[in-house]
C-alpha cells in the first residue's frame, strides 16, 4: 500500500503557470525575473491557502535556475532545480515565525545571511507568518532587511498585513494575494478529480468551493474528505450530507412560498429543515445570504458580486426578477435581526418562525415602497374567521354618564331610504344575513384635561370586511362621534363639573406622572422633583400643594414650570381651586470643621489609651 499524500501537497504548483487565480502576481514576478530587476525584500500577504508560500518557493527556485526558460520559468532539470525539488538545497532557507519569533532566532538568521550561496546566484530566506515576530525581533531585523548583502533576498509571507510594522512595509515590495473565485476553484477541483479518476458533479464541486471561502488549500482538504465519504463518486446530495450543509433548494422554495404569501408552506418548509437536523441559526443565516444574492442578481451590474455555479446562476436571476428590491431590503434586515436575537433567545424556533411570518407578510405590504422600515400590521395568517385586526381611528364618544347610540348615515353618493333620525333609545334595524355587516365594537377611553371631554375610539374590525363595508362603518362612526361631541359640549355648558376632594397620596402620584412628561432638556430638574414630597394643606379654604425647596435657584426653576405644573395637577385631580406654594428651607445650623489637633484631643478624651500609645512610641502629630 503506497503512502497517501493529501491533494493540497500532491498537486501543489511547481511553476508560475500552474498557480491558480493569481495571474497578475505571477506575471509581475516572471517579468521581474526576465528583466533581472529583482528587489531585495518582498512581502506576500493575503488570506490563507491562496498561494503565498507556494509562489515564494517557485520564485526562489526560478531565480537560482541555471538555465531558465525564455518566459521566466525554471527549467526543472539543472542542479539547482533538482536540489530544490529533492529538498537538499542550501540556497533556500525557510523560517516559521510563529515558533521562531524571538530576537535570538533573528540573530541566527542574520548570521546565515553572511554566508554566500554555493550553487546559484541568490540565497533566499522565506519567513512565513512574519506578523508573529515580536517587536524587538522586528527592530533587530530592520537594518539587515534594509541593506542586505547582494546575494540575499527576503520573502516575507503573512495573513495579517495590518500587524506588520510600517518600517517593515516601507522596505518591501508588497504583493496582495486575492481569494480564489468560485469558478477557478471548481475548475481546479475538476482537474484534480480527473487526474485521480473520480467522478464529480459540477454542483458538488460548487458546494465544496463555496465551503472553502476562497481558499484553495481548504477546498482540496474538503475535497479529500468528500472523496473518502463518497468513495470517489461525488454527487451533490452526498456532498451536502457529508459537509452538513443545507440544500440551497430549500431557500429557493422558501422564497417562492414567501412571494406567494403562503405562511403555512413556509412553516412546513422550516419544519422539514429542522427534521433534517439543522438548527435555526445556520438556516436563517443561509436565508439572509440567499436573499442578498437575489438582490445582487436583480441587476446586471451587480450580478458578478455573488458566486454561484453557471447552472445555479440562471435560477437566481429568474427568481430575482419576481422580487421587489424594497421587499428584499426588508427581508434581509428581518433575517439579520433574527440572527442577532437567536444568540440570547431560549425559544430559537419561535424567533425564526416569527421572522419567516414577517418576511412573508411584507411581500404584500404596500408601505415598504416608501422605506426600509414599514409599519407592521397584524394580518390573518391561517384561515380562522375569529382572528381580527385592530386599527385605531381617532374619534370622540359621549361621556359614560350619557352614552349615545351610533347614528346610521348612508354612504357617500348613496340615496337614503329613511330620513328619520333614530333616538338614543331606538334599537338598530336588523339586516339580512346575506348582507350583514360585522358589528363595530367601540371602546371609549376618556382622557381628562379636555374641556369637551374628548376621548379616543378604537374600532375592532374583522379582517374580511369589504371596502364598501369599511366606508359605511367609518361613516357611521363619524356620525356617532359628531353627535357625542355635541351632546358633551351641551352638557358641559349647562352644568360645569364641581371640584372633587384631593387626597395627598393621589397628589404625589400625579406629581410623578407630570415628571414623566417633562422634556429631555429638563432632566436635571426632573431628577430633583422626583425626591420632593408635596404636602397637601388648606390655605384660605382652598387646597394647596406645599413644596419645600433647598435653595433659591431651585425655587426659581419651579416657579418657571408652575404655569405648566399647576394646570396639569388641577386637571388630573379634577379640582380647579388647587393652589401651589414653595418654601425655601433656611439653614440655621452651622457646621464647624475641626483640624487634626482638635480631632486628636477629642479622641484622647474618648479613649485615654491614645495618650499612653503616643508616650510609649514617642509619636508626634505631623
Amino acid at each position: 500500500m503506497s503512502e497517501f499524500i493529501v491533494s493540497a501537497r500532491k498537486y501543489r504548483p511547481v511553476t508560475f503557470d500552474s498557480v491558480v487565480g493569481q495571474s497578475a502576481i505571477t506575471s509581475t514576478l516572471k517579468n521581474a525575473i526576465s528583466s533581472a530587476k529583482l528587489a531585495h525584500a518582498y512581502l506576500f500577504c493575503g488570506p490563507r491557502g491562496v498561494g503565498k508560500t507556494t509562489c515564494a518557493r517557485i520564485f526562489a527556485k526560478t531565480i537560482n535556475c541555471l538555465t531558465p526558460t525564455a518566459d521566466g520559468e525554471a527549467c526543472g532539470h539543472c542542479e539547482s532545480c533538482a536540489a530544490f525539488q529533492e529538498g537538499r538545497s542550501f540556497n533556500i532557507v525557510e523560517l516559521d515565525a510563529a515558533s521562531n519569533n524571538s530576537v535570538d532566532n533573528i540573530r541566527d538568521l542574520i548570521d546565515q545571511v553572511r554566508i554566500p550561496p554555493q550553487v546559484g546566484r541568490y540565497k533566499v530566506f522565506i519567513i512565513d507568518e512574519v506578523h508573529m515576530l515580536s517587536t524587538s525581533a522586528f527592530n533587530a531585523f530592520l537594518k539587515t532587511l534594509e541593506e542586505p548583502p547582494a546575494h540575499a533576498i527576503f520573502i516575507l509571507a503573512t495573513t495579517e498585513k495590518h500587524k506588520i510594522l510600517p518600517t517593515i512595509l516601507s522596505r518591501c515590495q508588497v504583493y496582495d494575494f486575492q481569494r480564489m473565485t468560485m469558478q477557478d476553484t471548481i475548475d481546479h477541483l475538476a482537474s484534480v478529480a480527473a487526474r485521480e479518476g473520480y467522478t464529480a458533479e459540477p454542483a458538488a464541486l460548487a458546494v465544496i468551493a463555496q465551503k472553502a471561502d476562497g481558499g484553495m488549500r481548504d477546498a482540496l482538504s474538503i475535497f479529500d474528505q468528500a472523496v473518502s465519504f463518497t468513495g470517489g463518486n461525488l454527487t451533490y446530495q452526498r456532498v451536502i450530507e457529508n459537509l452538513g450543509i443545507i440544500d440551497y433548494d430549500y431557500y429557493f422554495r422558501m422564497v417562492d412560498a414567501m412571494l406567494a404569501g403562503n405562511v403555512q408552506q413556509s412553516m412546513l418548509l422550516y419544519n422539514e429543515v429542522q427534521q433534517q437536523g439543522f438548527e435555526g441559526a445556520p438556516f436563517i443565516s443561509g436565508l439572509a445570504l440567499h436573499l442578498r444574492d437575489l438582490l445582487m442578481a436583480s441587476d446586471a451590474s451587480t450580478a458578478p458580486l455573488f458566486d454561484a455555479a453557471d447552472e445555479v446562476r440562471q435560477r437566481y436571476v429568474e427568481q430575482a426578477s419576481r422580487c421587489r428590491a424594497q421587499w428584499l431590503y426588508r427581508a434581509i434586515r428581518l433575517c439579520n435581526q433574527c440572527e442577532v436575537s437567536l444568540r440570547t433567545s431560549r425559544n430559537k424556533r419561535l424567533q425564526v418562525e416569527l421572522a419567516l411570518i414577517e418576511c412573508t407578510q411584507a411581500v404584500s405590504d404596500d408601505s415598504i415602497g416608501s422605506g426600509l422600515r414599514p409599519t407592521l400590521h397584524l394580518k390573518l395568517i391561517f384561515n380562522q374567521p375569529s382572528m381580527v385586526a385592530i386599527e385605531p381611528t381617532a374619534a370622540a364618544t359621549a361621556p359614560k354618564a350619557a352614552p349615545q347610540a351610533p347614528v346610521a348615515t348612508p354612504a357617500q353618493g348613496a340615496t337614503p331610504t329613511n330620513t328619520s333620525t333614530p333616538t338614543a333609545q331606538s334599537a338598530p334595524t336588523a339586516t339580512p344575513a346575506s348582507t350583514a355587516v360585522p358589528a363595530t365594537v367601540a371602546a371609549a377611553t376618556s382622557t381628562s384635561g379636555k374641556s369637551g371631554g374628548e376621548s379616543k375610539l378604537r374600532t375592532l374590525k374583522l379582517g374580511t370586511l369589504s371596502p364598501s363595508i369599511h366606508r359605511k362603518t367609518e361613516a357611521n362612526a363619524a356620525a356617532a362621534s359628531a353627535t357625542a361631541q355635541a351632546n358633551t359640549e351641551a352638557a358641559t355648558k349647562s352644568s360645569p363639573p364641581a371640584d372633587q376632594p384631593i387626597d395627598a397620596a393621589e397628589l404625589r402620584v400625579k406629581w410623578q406622572e407630570f415628571i414623566n412628561t417633562m422634556p429631555q432638556e429638563e432632566t436635571a430638574l426632573a431628577q430633583c422633583m422626583r425626591i420632593m414630597q408635596p404636602e397637601l394643606e388648606e390655605q384660605e379654604g382652598k387646597p394647596t400643594a406645599h413644596i419645600s425647596l433647598e435653595n433659591e435657584e431651585l425655587a426659581r426653576q419651579m416657579r418657571d414650570i408652575q404655569p405648566r405644573l399647576l394646570p396639569y395637577l388641577q386637571q388630573q385631580l379634577h379640582n380647579a381651586s388647587l393652589q401651589m406654594r414653595f418654601t425655601v428651607i433656611e439653614k440655621t445650623q452651622s457646621v464647624r470643621v475641626y483640624d487634626k489637633r482638635e480631632q486628636l484631643k477629642h479622641l484622647c478624651k474618648l479613649n485615654p489609651a491614645f495618650v499612653t500609645l503616643g508616650k510609649t512610641f514617642k509619636l508626634e502629630l505631623s
